[in-house]
């Protein structure tokens, strides 16, 4: 299955979200592909990546059409594999916006990988340009991570209804999987409201785990790792373990997705 981790702005948990979930998720046995494709490559060095490392990236595949089972490479997580952003795809709107079919140039190149993993996840800029729509457009559905501040309420409705939208023009069904509540802080006083106001709205699109606001969280990646390999006891690695759990009962819950994972063809590891 391939999910798109969206957002609008930058600070909301996403790249976060992206590389902890898809962790939590290999470390459950399951097959785990991330694709970055954040110019800011923050996905890649939270994974222990150096700057001057990055390339070949996602770049390459989208602007070059580069081979994707090229440009995969192994991390420090087992089961997890990544492909790298890097400083390439700055320009990639602009070259993508030449082109004719400029929101699914993504989508083909996944089809010969896809068989090979559970899951892959796509880091995407924290923006509606043309490399998210194109995530959008490959994937069999969006995940949000979500603050809980009022402002951000009506943005995130925006946001469903923008990444649908795109979707549908492209000939495609992908929907939203789930809002993940990220960075609540439970000492604000609005934080209980506005999760409320969440939940109303999107009821049972919103997942049952929210994610705290956790110093570890926000450490780790200046370390390369995943918060399970910084400080495994953290709040913040027990919340995304208990993600991983709902995801998988989310996608199996949906007859739709519960047939995308991996399906048995040689694939080396």
């Amino acid at each position: 299955m391939i999910t798109a981790v969206i957002s609008k702005k930058g600070g909301v948990g996403k790249t976060t979200t992206s590389v902890n979930l898809s962790a939590a998720l290999a470390r459950r046995g399951q097959r785990v592909l991330l694709i970055d494709l954040d110019p800011n490559a923050g996905a890649s060095m939270s994974l222990g990546v150096g700057k001057a490392e990055l390339g070949p990236s996602s770049a390459d595949l989208l602007l070059r059409g580069t081979s994707a089972t090229s440009l995969v490479r192994e991390t420090g997580v087992e089961n997890l594999h990544l492909m790298t952003a890097s400083v390439d795809l700055r320009g990639a709107e602009a070259e993508l916006d030449k082109r004719p079919r400029k929101d699914i140039v993504l989508a083909p190149h996944l089809e010969s990988i896809r068989r090979g993993y559970d899951q892959i996840f796509l880091d995407c800029p924290s923006s509606i340009g043309l490399l998210t729509r194109n995530a959008i457009t490959a994937a069999d559905a969006f995940l949000v991570p979500a603050t809980p501040q009022f402002l951000a309420v009506d943005g995130l409705e925006h946001l469903v209804q923008t990444a649908s939208r795109v979707a549908l023009s492209a000939g495609r069904q992908t929907g939203l999987l789930g809002i993940l509540v990220t960075m609540a802080d439970y000492r604000l006083r609005a934080t209980r409201d506005v999760i409320a106001d969440i939940r109303r709205r999107f009821g049972t699109k919103v997942f049952v785990v929210e994610v705290r606001t956790n110093v570890s969280l926000a450490e780790a990646p200046a370390y390369g790792q995943t918060v399970f390999e910084y400080k495994p006891q953290a709040t913040g690695a027990k919340a995304y373990q208990l993600l991983a759990e709902e995801f998988l009962d989310t996608v199996r819950s949906q007859p739709s997705l519960a047939g995308l994972g991996r399906q048995p063809v040689g694939v080396s590891w």
